[in-house]
């Protein structure tokens, strides 16, 4: 049963021990989230969804039929869009048991994945990035990098708040500047925080 702060479906499934659902937290319809899982406050886990023994920060979304196998962590603020997929297994097999080799996936605060991607399991992805709908991710991907395609491949950068950067690396959306360095984009130190860059510090 959930909590006055919480809001979870009747048809919802919470199992224990060792759960821990935050405040605000809203889980829909036939959602099934598995011992030992821990999702942060003020999340929202849509319908039809799975939750293994993971780690979700606070402040994620994660939109329909989005399994999260364990080996996966979701940093705060992280968007799946709907059908998503995460593997947890290089190599599987029907007849051999490969549990001791879950292999890592990190998806760092505020990142987006797009509908349908698939994020192939061992792989980092950056604060802020943005995987676009239908990408096949196969290996790490940078802060800020916009991926596309399959295998997955950047073809640009975004802002924090989820613009496409322009070339002159000036958000035409909030107005933050960045720089291209060594493969990696940085904040211009030099400019001042947007509201958006603020909000998202300090959230």
């Amino acid at each position: 049963m959930s909590r006055p702060d919480q809001a979870i479906h009747p048809t919802a499934i919470v199992d224990g021990p060792n759960t821990h659902v935050g405040a605000d937290t809203r889980i829909w319809h036939f959602t099934h989230v598995m011992a030992g899982a821990w999702i942060g406050n003020r999340c929202v886990i849509g319908q039809g969804c799975y939750i293994g023994k993971v780690r979700i920060g606070h402040g994620c979304r994660i939109q329909n039929n989005v399994s999260i196998y364990e080996g996966v962590t979701l940093e705060d603020d992280v968007f799946l869009g709907p059908s998503c997929v995460f593997t947890n297994v290089k190599h599987p097999r029907a007849h051999v048991q490969r549990k001791s080799e879950y292999a890592r996936t990190l998806v760092c605060k505020g990142a987006t994945i797009g509908a349908n991607a698939t994020i192939v399991s061992g792989v980092t992805i950056g604060e802020y990035a943005m995987i676009g709908a239908g990408a096949v991710v196969t290996a790490d991907v940078p802060p800020h990098a916009l991926v596309v395609g399959a295998p997955g491949r950047r073809i640009g950068w975004v802002c924090a708040c989820g613009e496409t950067l322009p070339a002159d690396m000036k958000c035409t959306r909030c107005g933050d500047r960045y720089a291209e360095l060594d493969g990696l984009l940085e904040h211009t130190p030099s400019d001042p925080l947007s509201s958006t860059q603020e909000t998202l510090r300090t959230d």
